[in-house]
């Protein structure tokens, strides 16, 4: 237990130091703040949760006592909590069915790849819900106030002789930076939760099997949930923003699930590769193809795409798994 509790402590002082690497301004400080939960949830997946529950509340009390107890509850929710939640959920198990003489000890069944990301996207929404409250508690003091605090950001970063006004640019990103910040939190628990579990792996421990990643499965009550958000956001008033956030953190794990179904269905194909590494490019450079991703996403929930790929192939090999 001495053991968890330094390596938590440890963790917790790696992602206090990456959170609050934000303050330097540079740009360098901003990937370094998104890599905040990394270290925990290496805690959490190489050790155990207790490692990672000491290395959220460590880091919060850190940055707290030296940044405020605001940045304490940032910590907490945007960080802490959900990166131990997450380690809890990939390294939870329970026994599966025997061996096929029934006297083989049950294998483990681990929770579901599939799963974890929709925890990644429904976390990186509350995250974001969480922070609406510091800018107003209604739709119009939400707005008014994210209005204020942009307009402040840009009079001191770009108001220069001869710039052009930014109020529409204000009035845009007021609109976009909800359901934006959410996306990318999703994003960014998908990644930093592949990435922890690579390192545990290639540290040799991680406990649980490597998952075959292009195989991922969503419950098609998440579709019916999407769509429900979905045409809440068009309600208006602040549940009509809470609803968009849900909305787009949703997508984006349908997105997730579109790069699992174009690796299943391009196997077999020699320029694989190269399709597949040009896909990764646009998406990274342009952004908007991510949208064909999530529309194949939420197609593969409906029709199951895979499988009918599966057929067309014939028997042979089973899909592809990503490294």
């Amino acid at each position: 237990m001495m053991q968890l509790g330094l390596i938590g402590i440890g963790a917790g002082a790696a992602a206090a130091l990456l959170f609050a690497s934000v303050t330097s301004g540079s740009w360098l400080s901003i990937v370094l703040f998104y890599l905040a939960p990394l270290p925990i949830l290496i805690a959490g997946l190489g050790w155990s949760h207790w490692a990672a529950i000491v290395a959220a509340l460590s880091g919060a009390l850190a940055v707290g006592a030296v940044f405020g107890s605001v940045l304490f509850f940032a910590f907490l929710a945007g960080a802490g909590i959900p990166a131990w939640w997450l380690s809890y959920l990939t390294m939870l198990a329970r026994p599966g069915m025997a061996g096929g003489n029934g006297s083989a000890a049950p294998a483990l069944e681990w929770y579901p790849p599939g799963r974890l990301v929709a925890w990644a996207a429904v976390l990186a929404a509350l995250v974001v819900v969480v922070a609406i409250p510091n800018f107003g508690t209604d739709a119009e003091s939400f707005r008014l106030g994210l209005h204020q605090a942009l307009t402040r950001m840009f009079q001191i970063e770009g108001n220069t002789p001869g710039a052009i006004s930014t109020d529409k640019l204000v009035g845009f990103l007021v609109i976009a930076i909800p359901p934006a910040a959410a996306v990318l939190a999703t994003i960014t628990n998908i990644l930093n939760l592949w990435l922890a579990a690579r390192i545990v792996k290639f540290s040799g421990l991680l406990k649980r099997p490597w998952p075959d990643l292009a195989a991922i499965a969503f419950p098609r009550s998440m579709l019916a949930a999407l769509a429900v958000a979905m045409a809440v956001s068009f309600a208006g008033g602040l549940i009509g923003v809470v609803a968009g956030v849900l909305s787009a953190s949703l997508m984006m794990a349908y997105g997730a699930l579109g790069f699992a179904v174009l690796h299943a269905v391009t196997r077999g194909i020699n320029s694989r590769p190269f399709l597949l590494g040009g896909i990764y490019a646009s998406v990274a450079v342009f952004g908007w193809p991510i949208l064909a991703l999530c529309l194949i996403g939420v197609t593969e929930t409906a029709f199951d795409l895979r499988a009918r790929a599966a057929r067309r192939r014939g028997p042979k090999g089973g899909p592809p798994t990503l490294t």
